[in-house]
């Protein structure tokens, strides 16, 4: 009798590089465009919106590794420490760990004699990570992993800051601002489009979500450019 088999990938599977390329990408793109936007609405030259954002392409990018790999790195040593505490309790308490693994399994619908058979199984089997699987939530899936999200984040924010500074390139001075903010919009709506996509939600909804606060954040940044541009004029 042949078995049939199938691959499967799930979205959960992506979390972890997603997010930080999602928010590297939108946050680059917003950040930027929003900084153009300002610098030039307040009547600045081409040349010095254009050194604005590239220093905000810079800053941005190694803020969004430093700010990822602290935070990621925070998750990782939060999960080492929980799973160094769980190898000391199954050492010194093997029979309470036990029942609690089993109770887990009762709760989640099966009867006392099954847990208690399946609990046993999986602590002969690998005690540790069925603990860290089904007691903690951790899971080789939602592992955190610092240097990756760090990368993934500074790399896409620099993607993402790229789009704006080719528009002021590109055009004249009495452009950039609404050439600047049309083409970002654009982008952000692809962007939003294509996380939604590669997470499994919906593609209007997620390039409208984004669209939206960076449509703001612009409108915001433009305000006060315009506002400071005409005070010192």
């Amino acid at each position: 009798m042949s078995r049939l088999s199938h691959s499967e990938i799930h979205m959960v599977h992506r979390i972890g590089w997603l997010r930080a390329a999602v928010l590297g990408a939108n946050d680059g793109l917003v950040s930027t465009a929003s900084l153009v936007v300002g610098v030039a609405a307040a009547g600045s030259g081409k040349p010095e919106v254009l050194i604005a954002g590239l220093a905000g392409l810079v800053a941005g990018a190694m803020s969004m590794a430093a700010g990822e790999y602290v935070s990621v790195s925070s998750q990782t040593d939060a999960e080492n420490a929980d799973l160094a505490r769980e190898t000391r309790e199954l050492a010194e308490t093997p029979e309470a760990e036990l029942e609690e693994l089993t109770q887990i399994y009762v709760e989640r619908g099966l009867d006392r004699d099954l847990a208690e058979k399946v609990a046993v199984q999986l602590t002969e089997r690998d005690a540790l990570g069925s603990h860290a699987r089904d007691e903690l939530g951790i899971s080789e899936t939602v592992t955190a992993r610092p240097v990756q999200a760090a990368l993934v984040s500074a790399l896409t924010f620099a993607v993402g800051a790229v789009l704006p500074l080719i528009v002021v390139l590109l055009v004249s001075e009495a452009q950039i601002a609404p050439l600047v903010a049309g083409s970002t919009i654009l982008g952000l709506a692809v962007l939003g489009g294509l996380g939604a996509s590669a997470g499994g939600a919906g593609v209007v909804r997620g390039a409208t979500r984004v669209t939206l606060w960076g449509a703001l954040a612009m409108a915001a940044t433009a305000g006060v450019g315009a506002l400071f541009g005409v005070a010192v004029g």
